[in-house]
């Protein structure tokens, strides 16, 4: 069989066509002296545009670009066949110089370094614990890791691992910093300061943690703190394409109305939020910390940080407690990043409804105003509004 050689052709450059040409006469004059025969100095690289990358949603197997100057990134790969760079996922297209990468809609939560989470014990081991944090791998929670009830500082031995069940046990609920990462992805977490721990005395509500970024998910999270009394309740959140701001205050005290008293916000960046009563001894205990010598840290470290048991709490606080968990709610619903400023104007913002809602109503009709905290709807929309004058 014939083969057949067919002549090159000169590709098509579109607008950079006149910039090559331009620069090839100019190059031809200055070195007159070459012969320039059967062959043609290269083209100048055409600058990157991105009237040919995909904008919007893109979905998984479509062909962000078809441009060879480009780089794959996260979320991409290569067909080896063409130059064409084809997303693995579905998200929006990023551009960080000659990088493309795909962030995606629907993701987990990738520890780093420092991070402020709240997880839940999902296994008990010898020396350690197994944390769920909403990562693609459970999380390790060393019983070297932990504080020791009174304060006591030494090499941990066979009789605190058979007592490791005393300190957190299956389904309780914990605050914790990442301390490293693995390099199969896993992260270990540590409790050694105060301000970590247990988790008792309020609600526990899952919405999106990519750090920053949206992380939709359909299914409803809930739970409750350990305990069998108190303010725990299961609250879920169906979120949007908001989440949990990273680089931010992720622990602060709220001072609610209606005689809720003080309320404490944690703000995990992987999406687990914990709304609890304030503890003034807790309060206290973690806000002298760094100031506390070794020496007297035993003295502020008893066994009650590991207790199961719930305070009593009042009903002012349970209902704050809720309304600040439906105030998160309606910013991760309508996609608006959770922080501490949008969870305050939010709750500001939905007093503020209560007193419109009670203008309107009569005083006669108590039934219709036991369930005010209740924001949905119309009310949901008037409270983000508010809270968006703010910003």
């Amino acid at each position: 069989m014939a083969i057949t050689i067919l002549p090159p052709v000169a590709e098509d450059l579109g607008p950079y066509q006149a910039d090559s040409d331009e620069s090839i006469g100019m190059d031809s004059d200055s070195d007159s002296d070459v012969e320039m025969t059967g062959s043609t100095r290269p083209h100048k690289r055409p600058r990157l545009h991105s009237k040919n990358i995909g904008t919007g949603i893109i979905t998984p197997g479509e062909v962000v670009t078809d441009d060879p100057q480009w780089m794959r990134g996260h979320g991409t790969y290569t067909n080896p066949l063409s130059t064409s760079i084809i997303a693995t996922v579905a998200g929006t297209v990023h551009k960080t110089n000659k990088l493309l990468s795909v962030h995606p809609i629907r993701a987990r939560y990738t520890p780093e370094i420092g991070d402020l989470v709240v997880g839940r014990i999902v296994e008990v081991q010898s020396r350690r614990w197994k944390v769920d944090v909403a990562a693609p791998l459970l999380a390790q929670l060393p019983l070297s890791a932990i504080n020791l009830p009174g304060g006591i500082l030494r090499r941990r031995t066979s009789a605190d691992e058979l007592q490791i069940r005393t300190f957190f046990s299956e389904g309780d609920l914990v605050v914790a910093e990442v301390q490293s990462v693995h390099q199969d992805g896993s992260a270990s977490l540590h409790t050694r300061s105060l301000k970590y721990g247990k988790l008792r005395n309020g609600v526990f509500l899952a919405v999106t943690g990519t750090g920053g970024s949206g992380t939709p998910n359909s299914s409803v999270k809930g739970g409750v703190g350990s305990g069998s009394s108190g303010a725990g309740a299961a609250l879920g959140a169906t979120t949007g394409t908001g989440g949990v701001v990273r680089s931010r205050r992720q622990v602060w005290t709220v001072s609610t109305a209606n005689g809720g008293g003080d309320v404490n916000v944690i703000l995990g960046v992987n999406g687990y939020i914990w709304i609890s009563k304030h503890a003034d001894g807790a309060a206290v205990a973690s806000s002298t910390t760094e100031n506390v010598s070794i020496i007297r840290m035993e003295e502020m470290v008893s066994s009650s940080i590991y207790s199961s048991q719930n305070d009593d709490i009042p009903p002012q606080t349970r209902r704050e407690i809720a309304r600040l968990a439906q105030c998160i709610q309606v910013l991760v619903q309508s996609g608006v990043p959770v922080d501490e400023h949008s969870v305050t104007s939010a709750y500001e913002a939905s007093l503020q409804v209560d007193l419109e809602v009670g203008d309107d109503e009569d005083d006669e009709d108590e039934w219709r105003q036991e369930g005010r905290e209740y924001l949905e709807g119309t009310k949901a929309q008037r409270v983000l509004e508010l809270a968006m004058q703010d910003k």
